[in-house]
């Protein structure tokens, strides 16, 4: 069967290559900072990081795909996931499979190329497989074990920050890895929150997940990720690394602001099952991400 080009545009997730998005910070992070800004000015910087995203976005689809196979029966059972490509019979299983296939090795040709002319930077090769293995391991079963399923969500971010880090050269703190893991948690949880309430069978590991352990674990996770993130505002190290010093500190505001605005969708019952379509639609949620650029931007400039 032949499916229609939107057809293959929702089967690959275009609209969740977004996750991808957090692979560049390491770069935003590197020009604010003077002992690292050298390694992320100019167009080869840029390159590397163009190559590094495009191979997550390939490798991701690739095993969206997969899990689509084999996630089929039970998606035709979702009010939404059954309009998915594969569930909805527009492409065919194997098609799908040989499509997963080529997106994987397609995917691992940028970061290999990027290998064989930077072979010092090995660790950035490495974090592609690990995020390959730890997919792999997702799609072989994690996902169907409560609570375990979620910290693998928020692992496969902190990869994304990694590679960031690994293919420009340069060093990230480690308070903001942590951010990243604790940010990621919250979401996955408020998303499994959201699916508990509407389609509970469509998903195996949600009959092990109780609300009221739900609800503590996303209060938790939302104050663990503010409080992180100040910490790291806030610690030596950030200190000596920007001449703003504690002025950073101000950037928790729409941090704060942001995490209050998702916990009202989540508890409002809107669609945070799929986070990627509220961080995209939702307008509040894009005024908070330009007043932390805003804030960002103007501490660094302004004691710079």
């Amino acid at each position: 069967m032949t499916a229609s080009p939107g057809a293959w545009l929702r089967a690959l997730r275009v609209n969740q290559w977004t996750k991808n998005l957090l692979i560049p910070v390491a770069w935003f992070f590197a020009v604010s900072d003077p002992t690292q800004s050298a390694l992320a000015r100019g167009w080869r910087p840029a390159l590397l990081m163009l190559g590094m995203f495009g191979s997550f976005c390939l490798v991701s689809s690739a095993f969206y795909l997969f899990n689509d196979v084999r996630d089929r029966e039970a998606d035709r059972l979702h009010p939404v996931k059954r309009n998915r490509p594969v569930a909805a019979g527009l492409i065919s299983p194997a098609v799908a499979l040989q499509a997963s296939v080529l997106c994987f090795l397609g995917g691992l040709v940028p970061s290999l190329i990027m290998f064989l002319r930077h072979v010092d930077r090995w660790p950035m090769i490495a974090v592609v497989f690990a995020y390959s293995t730890m997919q792999l391991g997702y799609s072989g079963g994690l996902k169907r074990v409560p609570y375990v399923d979620v910290v693998v969500i928020a692992v496969g971010f902190v990869l994304r920050a990694m590679a960031g880090t690994t293919v420009l050269g340069v060093r990230f703190s480690p308070w903001l890895f942590a951010c990243a893991f604790s940010l990621a948690l919250f979401l996955a949880l408020c998303k499994r929150r959201h699916e508990k309430l509407v389609c509970e069978e469509s998903r195996a590991a949600l009959s092990g997940y109780r609300m009221p352990t739900l609800d503590m674990l996303v209060a938790a996770s939302a104050m663990t990720t503010l409080a992180v993130y100040v910490a790291y505002t806030l610690v030596p190290e950030t200190l000596a690394r920007y001449r703003c010093g504690a002025h950073l500190a101000w950037t928790a505001i729409p941090v704060a602001l942001g995490l209050v605005r998702y916990l009202f969708l989540t508890y409002s019952k809107a669609d945070v099952g799929r986070p990627e379509k509220i961080l995209l639609s939702d307008r509040w949620l894009w005024s908070v991400l330009a007043l932390y650029g805003a804030v960002a931007a103007g501490v660094l400039l302004l004691w710079k």
